[in-house]
């Protein structure tokens, strides 16, 4: 009775070992989108072009930021030995093992790119990665796909106007991106995690507190309009995705807005505490008691003018993390079921058991005239 009881107590506890099953499961990362999410990409191509990484020091090297930003961090979080790795890092014929970002600072949703026209916009990032899987649409399914672009379709930029002219309203940003997301499950993406616009309205340079690059009056509250409207148009495409895309594919929203508006009313109202802030709205880059001291960068929200600190980005990081885990636990997990089940079973067996000597002792008990006349359940 005792092996049987240990022997339970293992297909138990062989039942309950996956109800802890966690966002940690993705094989890698695969990233598209702008400076924001760029590993490395400009860095690397502006080395090779000019023989000088851009952005430069005190930049982080190959962050637009002043440390890992917060791709570096989801990494971390979601157990990946390293961050992806950056597509300008890739050797022909390979794929890295965590990943690739193709993520360019300087990307728009189009086929350019405000930094350069030598560098890519978003949707050659897409085309880089789909290619080698048109036709077997064999892409990682276990990846985590992530989509972060539009911002540079609207911010004031240095790019040749002739080259490139900021968009006044959302409907091709989103129209691209909608492209970019059915283009990815197309191949073979699973998991695509697609990623909302900051108030762009709150930018340093939106409120001319940039120094390197004045904006017209009204930049701010056009910015923020278009922010509104580029966030509720994405909430609809990716509703309308959800109904065209197989049931298999799974499109995780961010809302990195509410999160920014959190960040900046909790410092604006005094209750810092909660993320640490003391300056949300200046950019430590142009505060010289600020560049050079590591403690006082970790208490500025931007670092120039677009980018916010390696400080904001790991919240960025954390708060990416904790999302994805809440889509994961959406459904009720099916190992939570086969453990319950297996409860069950065992306990049914059990009970079982116990009837069926209950009865047998019973019937050893009646006289042997009338012994025929009991039948013992099986």
């Amino acid at each position: 009775m005792k092996k049987q009881f240990v022997a339970a107590g293992f297909i138990l506890f062989s039942f309950m070992l996956p109800l802890k099953a966690s966002a940690a499961q993705f094989s890698g990362l695969y990233v598209f989108g702008d400076s924001l999410s760029d590993t490395g990409n400009v860095y690397n191509s502006s080395l090779a072009l000019t023989g000088v990484g851009s952005p430069p020091p005190p930049y982080y090297p190959g962050r637009f930021t002043n440390g890992l930003n917060w791709i570096d961090e989801l990494a971390q979080k979601l157990q990946l030995s390293t961050s992806p790795t950056p597509y300008t890092n890739v050797l022909p014929g390979t794929i890295p093992q965590n990943g690739i970002n193709y993520a360019f600072g300087g990307a728009t949703t189009t086929l350019a790119n405000t930094i350069s026209p030598l560098l890519p916009g978003f949707q050659q990032q897409i085309g880089a990665f789909t290619a080698p899987f048109l036709q077997n649409k064999n892409a990682d399914a276990n990846a985590l796909y992530i989509v972060w672009a539009g911002a540079n379709d609207y911010l004031p930029t240095n790019a040749d106007p002739n080259y490139f002219t900021p968009f006044t309203e959302p409907t091709q940003t989103i129209n691209n991106l909608k492209t970019a997301v059915a283009s990815l499950a197309y191949v073979g993406a699973k998991n695509i995690l697609l990623v909302n616009l900051p108030d762009l309205g709150q930018l340093p340079r939106a409120n001319n507190l940039d120094p390197s690059f004045p904006v017209a009056p009204g930049t701010s509250q056009a910015l923020t309009t278009l922010t509104e409207d580029h966030n509720s148009d994405l909430s609809d495409a990716i509703a309308d995705l959800n109904k065209v895309l197989n049931p298999d594919v799974k499109l995780i929203s961010l809302d990195v807005n509410s999160l920014f508006t959190d960040v900046i009313g909790d410092a604006k109202t005094m209750q810092g505490v909660k993320y640490g802030f003391k300056e949300v709205d200046k950019p430590c880059l142009f505060d010289p008691s600020c560049v050079f001291d590591a403690g006082k960068q970790n208490e500025y929200l931007f670092w120039d003018g677009f980018h916010p600190t390696t400080a904001a980005h790991k919240i960025l990081g954390d708060y990416a993390y904790q999302q994805i885990e809440k889509s994961t636990q959406s459904v009720p997990e099916p190992s939570t079921a086969l453990g319950t089940l297996a409860i069950g079973a065992w306990g049914a067996a059990v009970l079982k058991r116990k009837r069926k000597k209950l009865l047998v002792t019973t019937a050893s008990l009646v006289p042997d005239g009338q012994s025929t006349r009991i039948k013992v359940e099986n």
